[in-house]
């Protein structure tokens, strides 16, 4: 019997890398932080300075002493807000059409044009 292959579909992401988002839910509710990597296939991205892990990392050679590194875990983007940081506020995203024709994001509470 032949094994299926699954296909990884892209989640349609309200949010991209370089947004500045705020967490609405979980242990890091109402923190503050930009995007750095965006993972569509699982619909998660990274903050920084959310969700920090901590790892023991072995020494690779003799002689070498071991680490222990911080970095910041993924976490589910429907956890995550667009942040205006002029007035302060997390709003939801809508899309609009600037005056070239192109189609933008908007902050709904603020009305502040995103792309």
């Amino acid at each position: 019997m032949a094994q299926k292959t699954r296909q990884k579909t892209r989640h349609k992401m309200h949010v991209k890398k370089g947004d500045t988002v705020q967490i609405v839910t979980g242990a890091e509710k109402g923190k503050v932080g930009e995007i750095l990597r965006v993972f569509p296939e699982t619909s998660k991205v990274v903050v920084q300075g959310v969700n920090v892990r901590t790892k023991h990392v072995k020494p690779q050679q003799e002689g070498e002493s071991g680490q222990i590194t911080t970095f910041e875990a993924p976490i589910h983007s429907s956890n995550v807000m667009l942040y205006s940081t002029k007035q302060k506020v997390a709003s939801r995203v809508c899309y609009t059409f600037n005056d070239e024709g192109r189609k933008v994001r908007m902050l709904k509470k603020t009305g502040e044009v995103i792309d």
